[in-house]
């Protein structure tokens, strides 16, 4: 069994490869890090930016370097004694192009497909229009207009025919080739292409076949393309007029039309993509369609190549994306620890206030959003809530708590986004209720308006009901009775009878194989619905402050106490030691530095009440005639404060997103031009006026000691606190960086390297050179050879002792004690502190003890917390 001491997240994309990552293997192992931690890196989409987008499990991204390259990193990483956790993408496949061989071969093939059952297709929706095809939304208009407009074209790429619309391509199903083939025999007189065009024409219907019919239907297929590759390049007067008869079809909308009728994909206008799709997506983005990953078959193929790292020994661990999309996540988990027993497994699961992880998965913890916002809250000062709740409400208008806005945003997302989905669960419902004589009355309307108002109320992602169990267990029980509890209350006007209907359902208390399918796809349905109400549209509306705005985190919720984050780090000790510790990720909202800086805020509230409406008078004419949007305004304060210095081009770029997101007054679907150039244009004339940016300036000035303070007491707690850290590429020095793509920005790793080689030869400098971020990278490189040669004090066997501090002052210290060997101290709401520990003491164990940040000896005993932070911001001690 691995024991990682600490990860460091890459962000793999065509500019930045396998090679890349090889070269800063030993930079990486001179900072301390044992894992790099990869983002996706199987073949995805081409172009892609994340790695999330994979169309062939396969096979190694060519656009990282390949397998050769990948090979060179593998080598690299073990020349150093270092290891891999992989970020492995098990809920989706990428469907844009030809690249992904299984979806294509489900679009020539329809049902009958081999891959059909790998994809989540529902091939017998109720709409029999729909029935064993699917539904592609691509167009750009209407069908009819596009066709009309011979937008859509039939095209011959050397023995194969596809459909082109721009620069998506779609296969020809063999059995409507017929209509190219027989015209073009006609013409050429070929006796051959007469016989080819009547065997496609009997090859089997697109419905699901028999493994026999299957074998037979691909061996005659293979036999048919073979004789029609060797006709086209024997005999150019065929080609020739089967060009010709595309070139016909191509020119006569009724005959294309009659063509694509024919095959076992229906292209329709992206807007239909809201109601009408038929199959599971992640989330709502239409290219990436859900797999069947409880069918043994999918789990083996999609996860062989990441098998064989894991019994090689190339990969350490996996992080598993988006567990919630799984039908049944546990029994997932259980294949994947047969498989690979000693594998590092971590999931990325995001726990709602006082939910747990199910002990029951066989893994080793989350990915650390629980982590990241139970650290941040203790730089938060719970007593400000009043203050800046009453500033937001009084600047912007918006009254409604932040459990409003995320019900509001729930119904949105159900109307507008994932309209099909929830389709999908009424159809389903319908047909349950069909055979129940006591519910068969209820409408279509009214089930589908009974699933949304329990989808608004659940609390948690998601339940976790297993096929063939008998019961759920007790969380279960109460998030799903809660839902309905206030479901009914919300919605008087739905049949309270039939809402504990739709509850004994989801709890299998309501026997038979439509209901439990109903409950299953319900699971798979509240996931998504709270992922985009609230981190992509909530987090964007409710901007109190925002730095609680974070994934995992709850804004409604003002704060950590010592003894909550001492309690949740004693629990993580005794159940995932081995779990991922984050402050910042490829999908946090702001970087780990600019929430520190933000955190400050709620110690100052009178002091940022008067600085909002001081820039807000500057400010106003700068809207120029345009409807001021002060949510927005008030947004814009406080990204300039939390990560200034920044550049225009990125305030622009982050504001336009975050107004599309908020889906209040424009969307990334609807976008509205006239109130976004009103918004950017209002954005882009404040950070050109000379006297706000000094005013902002002078504001930030007070803020930058106490937020690197703050940054690097978050820092030591993760990499001293119980379970795993991980650093997020580049932020092992100052990193301000808002959401993605923001957060994706290139590091500059010769720089780091510099700074880090000069450290070894002299840290004497080490706080002097703070603008460089050199504290930063010290408390990293020390920190984590502390944890080298105390491995087991930090490890699954170790321990951890809170630490309470005693004094006029104690409230602002937090310490720890990890093994009896080592201690952690660093302060908070060091604003209200003022450097002014007073009588404040810690009671140290008997012993020796050494400050590796500042070389200082200490004795065991009491002693003055002013005295250990004199000459360095935060503590480590370790006991000789």
């Amino acid at each position: 069994m691995v024991n990682p001491l600490a990860s460091y997240r890459v962000q793999f994309h065509p500019g930045f490869g396998f090679d890349d990552v090889a070269k800063l293997t030993g930079y990486l192992s001179e900072l301390g890090i044992t894992h790099v931690y990869c983002s996706p890196y199987l073949q995805a989409a081409p172009g892609s930016q994340h790695g999330y987008d994979v169309m062939d499990p396969r096979r190694v991204n060519s656009e990282l370097g390949g397998a050769a390259a990948h090979a060179r990193m593998c080598a690299a990483l073990h020349e150093h004694r270092m290891g891999q956790l992989l970020d492995i993408v098990p809920n989706h496949m990428a469907i844009s192009g030809p690249g992904n061989p299984w979806w294509w071969d489900v679009l020539e093939n329809g049902p009958s497909s081999t891959y059909a059952s790998y994809f989540d297709v529902e091939w017998e929706p109720p709409e029999t229009r729909l029935r064993n095809s699917v539904l592609l939304p691509v167009l750009g208009a209407q069908y009819g207009r596009v066709l009309e407009a011979g937008e859509i074209q039939l095209a011959r790429e050397g023995a194969a025919f596809i459909i082109r619309y721009y620069e998506h391509k779609f296969p020809i199903a063999p059995r409507s080739l017929p209509a190219i083939f027989e015209p073009a025999a006609s013409r050429c007189g070929s006796e051959e292409l007469a016989f080819i065009a009547d065997s496609l024409s009997q090859l089997p219907l697109a419905t699901a076949l028999d493994h026999a019919s299957l074998s037979r239907r691909h061996r005659d297929k293979a036999v048919v393309g073979k004789l029609i590759a060797r006709l086209l390049d024997e005999n150019p007067r065929c080609a020739a007029a089967i060009d010709e008869a595309i070139e016909q079809i191509n020119h006569d909308p009724v005959a294309l039309h009659g063509l694509l009728e024919r095959q076992n994909f229906r292209l329709a206008y992206w807007r239909a993509a809201g109601r009408d799709l038929g199959y599971r997506r992640f989330f709502d983005i239409n290219t990436l369609v859900g797999l069947r990953m409880e069918d043994p078959r999918v789990f083996a193929d999609t996860h062989e190549l990441v098998l064989q790292w894991l019994a090689a020994g190339e990969l350490d661990g996996v992080r598993i994306d988006h567990i919630d999309g799984l039908r049944d996540p546990e029994q997932y988990l259980e294949r994947l620890r047969a498989a690979s027993s000693e594998a590092w497994l971590v999931v990325e699961k995001i726990l709602e206030h006082g939910e747990e992880l199910p002990g029951s998965w066989p893994v080793d913890g989350t990915t650390g959003y629980d982590f990241l916002n139970q650290v941040l809250g203790i730089f938060i000062d719970p007593v400000a809530e009043k203050r800046l709740t009453e500033l937001y409400r009084d600047f912007t208008g918006d009254t409604a708590d932040f459990e409003t806005v995320v019900r509001d945003k729930k119904d949105l997302i159900m109307r507008e986004v994932l309209g099909s989905d929830l389709n999908r669960l009424t159809a389903m419902f319908v047909d349950v209720c069909e055979r129940q004589p006591l519910y068969r009355d209820f409408t279509r309307h009214e089930l589908h308006e009974a699933l949304k108002a329990v989808a608004i109320r659940f609390q948690v992602y998601r339940t976790y009901f297993r096929p063939g169990s008998e019961k759920t267990g007790p969380e279960e029980e109460h998030y799903v009775r809660e839902a309905v509890r206030l479901a009914k209350e919300d919605r008087p006007d739905l049949d309270s009878e039939l809402m504990d209907f739709l509850g004994d359902i989801l709890l299998l208390r309501s026997p038979g194989q439509l209901e439990t399918e109903l409950a299953l796809r319900f699971q798979q349905f509240t996931g998504p619905v709270m992922a985009k109400a609230v981190e992509d549209t909530a987090f964007y509306c409710f901007n109190r402050f925002v730095c609680l705005n974070e994934v995992g985190g709850d804004p409604g919720k003002f704060g950590t106490s010592i003894e909550q984050f001492y309690r949740a780090c004693a629990e993580r000790q005794r159940r995932w030691p081995r779990a991922l510790l984050a402050t910042s990720t490829h999908d946090t909202k702001r970087s780990e530095d600019v929430r520190a800086r933000l955190a400050l805020l709620s110690e100052i509230p009178d002091e940022w009440e008067r600085a909002v409406r001081h820039w807000a008078r500057l400010n106003q004419s700068r809207w120029n005639g345009a409807a001021p949007d002060r949510n927005v305004e008030y947004l814009l304060y406080q990204t300039l404060v939390g990560a200034w210095p920044i550049e225009q081009e990125r305030v622009l770029r982050y504001i336009e997103k975050a107004i599309r997101e908020a889906k209040r007054h424009t969307s990334w679907t609807t976008p509205n031009t006239e109130y976004e150039r009103g918004v950017l244009d209002f954005v882009a004339r404040v950070l050109d006026d000379r006297e706000f940016i000094d005013n902002l300036e002078r504001f930030v000035a007070t803020l930058i000691s106490p937020g690197r303070t703050n940054s690097l007491a978050q820092l030591l707690l993760k990499l001293t606190a119980p379970g795993v850290p991980d650093i997020y590429q580049g932020s092992e020095l100052w990193h301000f960086a808002l959401v993605d793509p923001d957060n994706r920005q290139p590091v500059n790793y010769e720089a780091a390297r510099a700074l880090l080689d000069e450290l070894k030869k002299d840290s004497s400098e080490i706080m002097r050179r703070s603008d460089e971020g050199v504290p930063k990278l010290w408390v990293i490189q020390q920190a984590l050879a502390v944890r080298r040669r105390c491995a087991q004090a930090f490890g699954p066997d170790g321990s951890f002792t809170p630490m309470w501090a005693r004094g006029a002052r104690a409230e602002h210290a937090v310490a720890f004690c990890r093994g009896n060997k080592i201690i952690t101290l660093v302060p908070r709401l060091i604003i209200k502190l003022a450097n002014d520990w007073r009588n404040t003491t810690i009671e140290m164990p008997r012993g020796d003890w050494r400050n590796p940040f500042t070389d200082e000896r200490w004795q065991g005993g009491e002693a003055a917390v002013s005295s250990l932070l004199a000459k360095f911001p935060v503590c480590l001690l370790t006991r000789d």
